[in-house]
C-alpha cells in the first residue's frame, strides 16, 4: 500500500491527507478495512462495545423499540448499522427485539461483509454505498465516523495551512500546502481558538456522511457512537491533534509508516456533525455513553447482577457466580466514564 501511495504521488505530486487516508483504509487492493482480515475482534486490532458485551446491543434494542413505537410501528421499519464489522451489535440487538424489523449492514470490508452474511443471513449486506431508497427506522454508527477520511490543518501565525502527503525517496512525509477554500470554511466554523502550531482534523467527509444518511431517513433516528467531543471540548487536544493509529489493541506507528496495516483514526467533532444533521431538519442531543445506557436500564441491570453475585457467594455454585461476575465486569467496562462510558452518543431524530 505504501508503494502504491508513493506511485500516485510520483504521478501527481503531493496528495491531500484525506486522499492518503482514503487509500490507506479503503483502497480495494490494500486498504486496512477493504482488503484485510476482520479487524474488530479479540484477535484483531481493536474491540468495540458490542464485542465487549452483548448487553450493549440488548440496551440499544430498547432504544430501537421506543423509536418503532414513536413512529407508530410502520411497515418496513429498518435497523441499519453503518460500519457493522463482525455483526456482533446487530446480532444481539435483533435477538433482543420483540418484533422483526428489516435489517441492513453497511460495511466497507469484504471480510466483515462475509462474516455478517454468515452470522445473520436475514440481514441485507451492502458495501459503503448503502441500501437504495429511503426508509423509516434507526441508523447506528458505532465507532465508524472516526475512520472517515480527514484533511489535516495547522494554525500558523498568518492563518491556516494544510498538511498533505509527499515522498522524499526514503518514504512518505508530511508537506505544507495552502489551505483549500472548503477546508478554510470548515475550520472557521468548527476549529475554535486553536493556538499557533495547533493541529485540527477537518471532517468534511463526516459531514457529508451525515447529510447522505439523513437524506435516506424519512423518519426515525441516527445514533452516532464514538470518541470525541464538542469543538470546544476538543481544544485541549489541538496542540498535536488527535490523529493516531492502532494495532493489536495498542497505539500503533506514525500514520505514514504503515498505511494499510494500521487502524487510522481521529476524534469526532460532534459540533460539526450535529450542525450537518440540523441542516437536514433533524433535532439533536448528545450525552455520554454511560448516561445513555443508564437511561436504557443498564445501570439497574448492573445493580441486580451485583446483588445476585452476593447471593451466589453465600449460597450458589462457583461456576454460576463466575458467570454473573463476568457479566458484571462487562457492563462496568461499557459504562466506565474513563473508557467506553466516556464515548459520546449523538441522537439525531426526525
Amino acid at each position: 500500500m505504501k508503494e502504491r501511495i508513493a506511485a500516485e504521488i510520483a504521478r501527481r505530486g503531493p496528495i491531500p491527507f484525506e486522499r492518503f487516508m482514503e487509500m490507506a483504509l479503503y483502497d480495494p487492493d490494500g486498504g486496512y478495512f477493504a482488503a484485510g482480515p476482520l479487524r474488530s475482534h479479540e484477535r484483531g486490532d481493536f474491540l468495540t462495545s458490542p464485542e465487549v458485551s452483548t448487553e450493549f446491543g440488548i440496551a440499544l434494542a430498547r432504544f430501537v423499540e421506543r423509536e418503532y413505537h414513536r413512529l407508530g410501528g410502520p411497515p418496513g421499519f429498518m435497523v441499519m448499522e453503518a460500519g457493522a464489522g463482525s455483526g456482533s451489535l446487530l446480532a444481539s440487538l435483533l435477538d433482543a427485539l420483540p418484533f422483526t424489523p428489516r435489517a441492513a449492514a453497511v460495511e466497507a470490508s469484504p471480510a466483515a461483509r462475509e462474516a455478517v452474511g454468515a452470522r445473520l443471513p436475514q440481514v441485507e449486506v451492502y458495501p459503503r454505498s448503502g441500501p437504495p431508497g429511503r426508509f423509516r427506522g434507526v441508523v447506528i454508527a458505532n465507532e465508524m465516523v472516526d475512520n472517515l477520511p480527514v484533511a489535516v490543518a495547522v494554525r500558523g501565525a498568518e492563518g491556516w495551512s494544510e498538511r498533505w502527503v509527499g515522498a522524499d525517496g526514503a518514504g512518505l512525509v508530511l508537506v505544507e500546502a495552502p489551505v483549500r477554500p472548503e477546508v478554510s470554511v470548515w475550520l472557521d466554523a468548527y476549529a475554535g481558538e486553536v493556538p499557533v502550531g495547533g493541529v485540527v482534523e477537518c471532517q468534511l467527509e463526516a459531514a457529508a456522511w451525515m447529510d447522505r444518511t439523513a437524506g435516506l431517513l424519512e423518519a426515525g433516528s441516527i445514533l452516532v457512537i464514538d470518541y470525541g467531543g464538542t469543538a470546544e471540548g476538543l481544544l485541549p487536544r489541538r496542540r498535536e491533534g488527535t490523529l493516531r493509529t492502532y494495532r493489536s489493541h495498542l497505539p500503533g506507528p506514525h500514520p505514514l509508516d504503515a498505511p494499510g496495516a494500521s487502524d487510522l483514526t481521529s476524534d469526532v467533532n460532534f459540533t460539526a456533525l450535529m450542525e450537518a444533521a440540523m441542516e437536514r431538519g433533524m433535532e439533536c442531543e448528545m450525552v455520554r455513553q454511560d448516561e445513555f445506557l443508564a437511561a436504557l436500564g443498564l445501570a439497574d441491570r448492573l445493580k441486580r447482577l451485583r446483588r445476585k453475585e452476593l447471593e451466589l457467594a453465600r449460597t450458589g455454585g462457583p461456576m454460576e457466580r463466575l458467570r454473573v461476575r463476568s457479566k458484571v465486569k462487562e457492563i462496568e467496562t461499557l459504562i466506565d466514564p474513563r473508557g467506553l462510558g466516556g464515548f459520546r452518543i449523538l441522537t439525531a431524530r426526525r
